[in-house]
């Protein structure tokens, strides 16, 4: 896979209508070659993984600032069990507790990206992850 042909969705998850965050990331993903597809906000985790799937990605990064991470993200990864999804890398941002990271990483989680992460560092992060 060429990195023009990466795709990633970028999704807000749950009642959290804050998405100047999602709009940053998406903006420098695009700017980097990547092809970015945002749902937009309130998404469910069902309509997430149906849109995932129609486009065809190869990550997703889930922004919530909202508190609900943990519950929307298990969410989130029972769909991708219901679809037998397994190998679809997730990334999460916003405003997200350390004391949370260990368990949204093992449920699933590739990376956690919290408030403050430099853009940099989320575009690298995901060239190489969807790196072929």
């Amino acid at each position: 896979m060429t990195l023009e042909k990466t795709r990633v969705l970028i999704a807000k998850i749950g009642l959290d209508g804050h998405d100047r965050g999602a709009k940053v990331v998406a903006r420098a993903l695009k700017e980097s070659g990547i092809e970015v597809i945002y749902t937009g906000l309130r998404s469910t985790p069902d309509e997430v993984v149906r849109t995932a799937l129609q486009e065809d990605v190869d990550l997703i990064g889930v922004s919530i600032l909202s508190g609900a991470h943990r519950t929307l993200i298990k969410k989130l990864f029972k769909v991708f069990k219901e679809k037998e999804i397994k190998d679809l890398p997730v990334l999460v941002g916003g405003i997200i507790p350390e004391d949370d990271y260990q368990y949204l990483k093992k449920i699933g989680v590739a990376k956690i990206f919290s408030t403050g992460t430099p853009i940099s560092e989320i575009v690298d992060f995901v060239k190489s992850t969807t790196a072929p």
